[in-house]
């Protein structure tokens, strides 16, 4: 070890912290802010919020296009569980599963008008049941709900790219990356707000729902007017489902459980609105309430329409093939056709914007999670577009993971699907039948009931679900939403923790404390000087200067260069034989608190801060591994004093910070290095005695 009274600087030459300063100009900061207001927009005030509510034409595009959307494919579903078995004759099954699915949907309808309007300020099945029932299964719905948005996202996408590769076969090869693009896609819209998205995509919401319907009207007229005839049957298709014939063993009571479990996936999206109402214009619960059933109107028509017309025209369904809305529209409107191009490019567009209910519901229910401390805080903050953009990205990097993990292929991820879907729904009025038993409010016994019969229902659907479809994917959410629920209690412990040890107790007053500050240099030059200047302005009660050497001739430079600048604070010399710094830093700290009882120490680090992306690689990076050791030690302050080596801007050249290069700082006749006071030379002579 080296120890020297007079004089040098810390780490190995050329060891000092670094820091890139973006160059001003077009690809400078003022560029990079530039391209975000073209991606994102201006930001709005927080006084703007009010404006940015939705009414129920656009609020209807927004919440429902995921749960209109699911009409594409979930008849689609069931056949798919049905034909393998069955042949074509599994299409005598479709009308009575319809049925048994709409009346479902009318339950979860009614029961939900009761959520909306009890809980007007949003959050669904989470706050329901967090009010109801519990923590626990409130963080059950909460993870359910997070497992079903980020799968509606992944379900919805990779089910629009289908309906464009039906109608274009050549891209079929290309179907992760379509998948992936359309979700950046939707997550640069989103990020410009929620009314922006609304607005957007209300046009292929209301072109799908006039398209579809026309399709239903004209196809179902011409069918039974005897216009239109049943397709003949692919023998090659059904060759393909049935494995030559091996797999037709007759439809079985569990497998009637997972064709409707399949076809149960129209429901998705239902408890979207009652996540959102805050987003709706006053009064919020009645505009929400008439949305809702606006959606449960179009969704039982549209759903229960294709399920007759395909029991009468019989297609034959292909698995990761042509959609069964695709060879409907090419028997009703001609394949080929424009209507039929319009149709598939409505579903598509549908599909793929359905993913936007996710967009508005998962940052919703994330922020709500955070604010009760089961989540990163950051997702319960607004971005600068009044939307929950951590939210946001998180949803759209779950998403793509599945997307790529499913090769994008809707039927592999349905299984995944209903379990989340179900599991909020029972929760959600479960929750509502303690709030009514709970509050009495006028009305209660009628709502009661309706909750009841929903609890009920989707507790049932919820089983189906699970037992039909556990070894073919429903395991997956049965296990990860238990994970989720010990990650978000994992979340809520930590927080609860450090609020514990921050708090204050009464009368609590911090001990008086001595300070000592220690400034890190390699060798001596305009950084050096710089934070030295600013150690002393603290007016500590030891100031010190430290370097590590790794050879005598170093050492001695250093001493050189002390000496010649005149530079009057204390420096210690620490030999570093295998050119490591952190530890003898440590080391030399470690004694610093041994030699004072109750002190403060603030390691001054000089950085530069250079002017162009590329110039921190020149240089040794090794002072930023040392301050984020520093940063865990206990006691220890640590501060950078940055030096701008591209000089002092040019706005202020004629009155040069003490932090930036230039002649201005020096003053005639003055040393080049900055004086010492008498009483920093008192504190000295005091400081050799103690030691």
């Amino acid at each position: 070890m080296l120890r020297r009274r007079s004089g040098s600087q810390l780490w190995a030459p050329g060891a000092v912290a670094l820091r890139c300063r973006r160059p001003q100009g077009h690809l400078g900061e003022g560029g990079r802010l530039s391209i975000k207001r073209l991606l994102v927009g201006r930001p709005l005030p927080s006084s703007e919020e009010g404006h940015q509510r939705l009414g129920k034409v656009v609020a209807l595009a927004v919440f429902a296009s995921d749960a209109i959307s699911s009409t594409a494919y979930a008849t689609e579903e069931i056949l798919l569980v049905l034909v393998p078995l069955a042949a074509m004759a599994a299409l005598e099954y479709l009308v009575p599963i319809a049925v048994v699915v709409v009346v479902l949907l009318a339950i979860v309808i009614f029961s939900y008008r009761q959520t909306i309007h009890a809980y007007p300020s949003g959050g669904g099945s989470y706050v329901v049941s967090r009010d109801n029932l519990g923590v626990v299964p409130s963080l059950v719905a909460g993870a359910a709900l997070l497992v079903d948005y980020t799968l509606t996202v992944a379900v919805s996408v990779s089910a629009g790219v289908a309906a464009i590769t039906s109608a274009l076969p050549t891209l079929r090869e290309e179907r992760v990356a379509l998948c992936l693009a359309f979700i950046v896609v939707l997550t640069a819209v989103n990020l410009r707000g929620v009314k922006e998205s609304g607005r957007l995509f209300a046009v292929p919401t209301y072109v799908y729902i006039l398209t579809l319907g026309s399709l239903l009207a004209v196809g179902l007229v011409r069918s039974f007017t005897g216009d239109l005839a049943p397709l003949p049957p692919n023998e090659a298709s059904l060759d393909e489902l049935t494995h030559g014939g091996a797999l037709l063993t007759g439809v079985t009571a569990m497998a009637l459980m997972r064709a409707f479990s399949s076809g149960a996936v129209a429901l998705s999206g239902i408890e979207a609105i009652s996540n959102g109402v805050p987003a709706f214009r006053k009064p919020e619960s009645r505009n929400a309430s008439t949305t809702l059933v606006w959606m449960g109107v179009i969704l039982a028509a549209f759903f229960f329409g294709i399920s007759v017309l395909a029991h009468r025209l019989r297609p034959t369904v292909e698995e990761g093939g042509e959609t069964l809305l695709s060879l409907i529209g090419g028997a009703v409107f001609g394949a080929g056709s424009p209507p039929y191009f319009l149709l598939q490019a409505a579903t598509a567009a549908i599909l793929i914007l359905a993913a936007n209910t996710a967009y508005n519901a998962f940052p919703s229910l994330s922020s709500i999670l955070a604010r009760d401390g089961y989540l990163p805080r950051q997702l319960h903050n607004r971005g600068d577009r009044l939307v929950y953009s951590n939210g946001i990205l998180l949803l759209a990097g779950a998403a793509a993971l599945l997307i790529v993990a499913f090769d994008g292929i809707t039927t592999a991820l349905i299984p995944l699907y209903a379990v989340g879907v179900f599991t909020g729904f029972t929760l959600s009025q479960s929750g509502m039948v303690r709030h009514h038993l709970r509050e009495r409010e006028p009305g209660w016994k009628r709502n009661t009931v309706v909750n009841s019969v929903g609890a009920a229902a989707t507790a049932a659907v919820l089983a189906v679900v699970v037992v039909s479809k556990f070894t073919i994917g429903a395991w997956i959410p049965a296990v990860v939403i238990p994970l989720i629920v010990l990650v978000l209690r994992a979340i809520h412990r930590h927080y609860e923790e450090v609020a514990a040890v921050l708090r204050v107790p009464e009368g609590y007053r911090p001990l008086p404390h001595t300070h000592t500050v220690v400034v890190l240099v390699g060798s001596v030059h305009q950084g050096v000087l710089a934070a030295l200047t600013y150690a002393r302005s603290l007016a500590p009660d030891r100031l010190l200067a430290l370097s590590v050497v790794t050879t005598i001739e170093e050492s001695e430079a250093i001493t050189e260069q002390w000496a010649r600048h005149h530079i009057d604070v204390d420096l210690e010399l620490r030999y570093s034989p295998y050119r490591e710094l952190t530890s003898p830093v440590l080391k030399y700290l470690d004694e610093l608190d041994a030699a004072y009882a109750n002190d403060i120490i603030t390691v001054v680090v000089p950085e530069f801060v250079l002017g162009r992306w590329w110039e921190p690689f020149l240089h040794n990076q090794s002072a930023l591994l040392l301050k984020a050791r520093l940063l865990f030690r206990r006691n220890t302050v640590v501060t950078s004093v940055p030096f701008h080596v591209a000089g002092p801007r040019p706005e202020s050249r004629a009155t040069v910070g003490f932090n930036e290069p230039g002649e201005a700082r020096r003053d005639e006749g003055a040393p080049a290095g900055p004086s010492v006071s008498e009483d920093g030379g008192r504190r000295r002579r005091l400081l050799r005695r103690r030691r």
